[in-house]
């Protein structure tokens, strides 16, 4: 009989350690949304929006972010006195400088290449706009950074128009 629990205690180990393997990794089993479950236990008043990130980069930097503002701020702002930072990433060749100066190449001269433009002149323009609106800095002769701020602050942007992951419940 003893042998009987034992065998009976084996098997519902078993069982259990099955159904461990089986279940969905950690982030799946809690709430899908469960960024905004943290924010709406901190809600005050008519409602908040936040951005997160925690980002390393191909060249080995660590930046991590944190921004939020309360929603009927938002509404109220004149948003047309905002409009510069978001014209700067309305070109192609702008994006593409981002994109690689994120992913590690900072020189003018590499940057030229990557873009494909054909003359600095039409390469400094693109980056003028950019440092212009906050979107790159100079970190030294002909070399430029995504500032630290704005490294979460550009991929939430880029995320919001690609489509990927959860986005919303549609409520």
């Amino acid at each position: 009989m003893a042998d009987e629990s034992l065998d009976e205690r084996v098997a519902a180990l078993e069982e259990r350690v099955t159904r461990l393997e089986s279940a969905p990794p950690e982030a799946d089993r809690d709430e899908v949304f469960w960024a905004l479950e943290g924010l709406r236990r901190r809600l005050t008043g008519q409602g908040q929006v936040l951005f997160t990130g925690a980002v390393d980069l191909p060249n080995g930097e660590h930046y991590e972010w944190q921004q939020g503002a309360v929603a009927h701020g938002l509404l109220d702002a004149d948003w047309s006195e905002h409009a510069a930072p978001y014209a700067a990433l309305g070109h192609p060749v702008r994006l593409t400088l981002l994109r690689a100066v994120l992913r590690g190449t900072r020189s003018a001269a590499e940057l030229q290449e990557t873009a494909g433009l054909n003359t600095t002149g039409q390469l400094y323009h693109h980056l003028k706009q950019l440092t212009a609106a906050g979107w790159l800095q100079a970190e030294g002769r002909g070399h430029y950074q995504v500032p630290p701020g704005r490294v979460v602050p550009l991929l939430v942007l880029l995320s919001a128009v690609v489509p990927t992951g959860n986005r919303t419940t549609g409520e």
